[in-house]
This record gives C-alpha cells, sequence and structure tokens, in this order.
C-alpha cells in the first residue's frame, strides 16, 4: 500500500453504501402485493432518466429526477399515488438505510489511513441527509455530488471531480460501487475499481474489468490491503 497521501476511495452511495430498495417495506404498506416491483421499477426509471438527460443535455437535480421516476412507476403499475404517498416515498429517499457492513468498513479504511469521499449522482442535500442519518459524519473528506456540473455517470466530468478534489490522477484513486455499469464508466476514466457484486452478476461486456470485486463492501478491505493503490 502506498503512503497515506496517496490513498484516496471514492464511494457511490445509492445501492453501495446505502440501500436503495430499503422502501420496499414502505411501498409495500402503501401498496400491499406490489412492494417489490415498486421499487425495482422506480430504481431502474430513476437511472434511465439520469442517462437519458445527460445524453440529451437536459439535466434535472436527483430528487426531481427521482420524483419523476417515483410518478412513472405508479403510472406504470396502475396504482393511484396520494400525495402524501408521494412525499412519504420521496422522504424516505433522505433516509435510506446504510448496508449493514457500511459504516465499519468505513471506519476501517480510515484507520488504514485512507481519504474518502463520495462520488454521487444525489444532490448535495439528499446526500447530507443520508450520512447525517447513518452516522457517518466526519468520515468523508469529499461529499461530491454531480449537481455541481450538471451531468450524471458515467460522464467522465463526473469522475474528473474526484481527481480534482483529492489533487490526485486516476490511477490513484479507488472507485467503489455496486453498479456495474459506473463501474466500467470510472475503470474507462482510468480509476483502479471495486464491484461490490451483491446481486453476483455477470462483469459487463464492456471493455473494461473491474480490478476487485466482492459480494459486499467487507471484500473491499481485503482488497485495499492487499492491493496496490
Amino acid at each position: 500500500m502506498e503512503s497515506a497521501d496517496n490513498f484516496a476511495v471514492a464511494f457511490d452511495a445509492y445501492g453501495t453504501l446505502f440501500d436503495v430498495h430499503s422502501v420496499t417495506a414502505l411501498a409495500e404498506t402503501l401498496f400491499p402485493g406490489s412492494g417489490g416491483e415498486f421499487s425495482q421499477i422506480w430504481r431502474a426509471k430513476q437511472l434511465e432518466y439520469c442517462f437519458l438527460r445527460t445524453m440529451g443535455g437536459r439535466y434535472e437535480d436527483f430528487w426531481e429526477v427521482t420524483r419523476s421516476a417515483l410518478q412513472y412507476t405508479a403510472e406504470k403499475l396502475q396504482l393511484n399515488l396520494a400525495s402524501n404517498s408521494r412525499d412519504r416515498l420521496m422522504a424516505a429517499y433522505l433516509s435510506l438505510a446504510p448496508f449493514p457492513e457500511s459504516l465499519a468498513v468505513l471506519n476501517s479504511i480510515k484507520d488504514l489511513g485512507g481519504k474518502l469521499a463520495i462520488l454521487s449522482n444525489g444532490n448535495q442535500t439528499m446526500l447530507d441527509h443520508l450520512v447525517r442519518n447513518a452516522g457517518m459524519e466526519g468520515l468523508f473528506t469529499y461529499v461530491l455530488s454531480v449537481d455541481q456540473i450538471k451531468k450524471y455517470k458515467p460522464d467522465p466530468q463526473v469522475y474528473q471531480m474526484a481527481c480534482d478534489a483529492f489533487s490526485l490522477p486516476a490511477r490513484q484513486i479507488n472507485f467503489v460501487s455496486s453498479n456495474g455499469w459506473d463501474v466500467s464508466g470510472a475503470a474507462w476514466f482510468g480509476f483502479s475499481t471495486f464491484w461490490v457484486n451483491r446481486q453476483s452478476s455477470p462483469v459487463e461486456r464492456l471493455g473494461v474489468v473491474p480490478r476487485g470485486m466482492g459480494s459486499s463492501l467487507t471484500g473491499l478491505l481485503n482488497h485495499l490491503r492487499g492491493a496496490p493503490l
């Protein structure tokens, strides 16, 4: 492992540190029998809108994208989304549950001397809520939102934000995500990537492979300890 000055880890937030499907229980309460499907469609449409808005140059922040995807999901499933239900589901995105290992892994990386960042599609307010609610305040040197540049991952300008913040070249930054497309975009950019492959999915066929992979964030610790950074 290189010196602490060159040891930087940037984390995706949604699906990596925080469980986007922790909204399922609330969705099931509001729409019995549809909670799981509701959460899956909501997340997929949320990502699709991010991609489309970046490609089309029609940026809206992640809160508005999430709201639009929520409305689409209700209409897709032919469910009546009352304003109170909409507000409760949106509020749930401010307090997504962290994965059980997230806090311990972050603290362990800090103990190893690493500098940590979040690099996320979320807007700053959303990310600040998540970090505070999860008891992660003080762990991150930077919490970076795409709202600064008004483009979503995997646009290279997003990944450049981490290089600018850490004042390091891409090859000296470890990027961690549970999203295969995000890992691929980060690898294209030049980051050393670790894929949290929670679903045991195949590697994306995009001409790059993650440098490390594990079924949870816990595997990241062994990767950082054993791999040159």
